[in-house]
């Protein structure tokens, strides 16, 4: 029980730390991941160094990490990162938290399955080929946990971020009237948000995310990770040292970690100063509210789609074309998008102010 006490203090002292400090901590601990990988690297190309044909070897290894680094960006701007990210950031700062984060424990949750499932690829483990092969029992059974619960989180976020979305409207057209806004106004509340209450109620920290994360990526079901442990696989028979092979799921993780971590900040940055200056900023709020609800929605019924199909072995065109979705490179427009809204957003405010100044 002494041990649970200290813990929750630390915990509840980690959210009274300063904003500056939480930000170091995060990004230090992907900085170290960084170095993890790099040191792995460095060991097992040290091992090579006498043998016959070390340098093809080191190159290949070196080729190998790389690769599993720019893997591990590409995976973090899939669109179902991205609408996770999103709408829990929006979720706790309408919550007024400082969620910095959200990005980080997703993305350590997510790339947990992968690291151990490359863990387990080098020990020589051959229940993740069957977890791998597509239609066996074990890579069914994942699937259907992970796009289940990936599905139904997206929809109740977007659910809940969809009643943000509708008061954050009617407010921009009370304000455009005239009338005086509250930033209370723009709080999801009625019916959907009492349905919601519950079903969200453990999703209280952006730490609780990291468990979202980690279910998330039980499907094995991109190819980006798939082809990361069969990229594992093939450097294990090719010989490359079990130290180079361990630098190859750590490097697929530092990258994911960065980038999702700056993902889960710009947008805390992009709806803090929408909530923080309600007046002025009302159409942004509910434009990007209304982008990241829909995304949410959107990933939801593919997701759920392909979850029937898959459970109860459908033949509609409907579930089978949702199932063979691949929403890989489209995250991409996603976050196209919302830059281009932040950006004509922050030009639009400096035009006024110029305008204003001149005056």
């Amino acid at each position: 029980m002494t041990a649970l006490a200290n813990i929750t203090t630390l915990y509840r002292r980690r959210e009274a730390l300063p904003l500056r400090t939480r930000l170091l901590c995060m990004f230090g601990a992907v900085a170290a991941l960084h170095a993890a990988a790099v040191v792995l690297l460095l060991a097992g190309s040290a091992g090579n160094l006498g043998e016959a044909g070390a340098p093809g070897k080191q190159a290949l290894t070196w080729g190998l990490v790389l690769t599993a680094y720019l893997a591990g960006v590409k995976h973090s701007y899939d669109w179902d990162h991205l609408a996770a990210i999103d709408n829990s950031t929006r979720k706790f700062v309408a919550d007024r938290q400082d969620p910095v984060s959200v990005g980080f424990a997703f993305s350590l949750g997510h790339s947990s399955v992968v690291t151990l499932a490359g863990i387990l690829v080098i020990a020589g483990a051959a229940v993740v080929g069957e977890f791998m092969q597509d239609g066996s029992a074990g890579n069914l059974v994942l699937g259907l946990i992970g796009s289940g619960v990936s599905g139904l989180f997206l929809l109740a976020m977007g659910m809940f971020n969809g009643s943000a979305f509708a008061r954050s409207a009617q407010a921009y057209r009370r304000a455009r009237a005239g009338a005086a806004i509250d930033p209370l106004d723009l709080e999801p509340k009625g019916l959907v948000a009492r349905l919601l209450t519950r079903p969200l109620s453990r999703v209280r920290r952006p730490r609780n995310i990291y468990v979202i994360g980690f279910l998330f990526g039980l499907g094995f079901d991109t190819a980006t990770t798939i082809g990361l442990l069969m990229m594992t696989t093939a450097a294990s028979l090719a010989g490359v040292p079990p130290f180079a092979l361990l630098a190859l799921p750590l490097a697929f993780t530092a990258a994911m970690t960065l980038c999702d971590s700056l993902n889960g900040m710009a947008m805390m940055r992009m709806y803090r100063s929408a909530l923080d200056d309600p007046q002025r900023k009302l159409g942004f709020n509910a434009l990007v509210t209304g982008i990241s609800a829909v995304s949410a929605l959107f990933i939801a019924v593919i997701t759920l789609g392909g979850f029937f199909n898959a459970a109860f072995a459908l033949e509609d065109p409907l579930t089978v074309w949702l199932g063979s979705i691949d929403l890989g490179d489209a995250g991409l427009l996603l976050v196209a998008l919302l830059l281009a809204v932040w950006g004509a957003t922050a030009l639009k405010g400096r035009l006024q102010g110029a305008s204003k100044h001149q005056r």
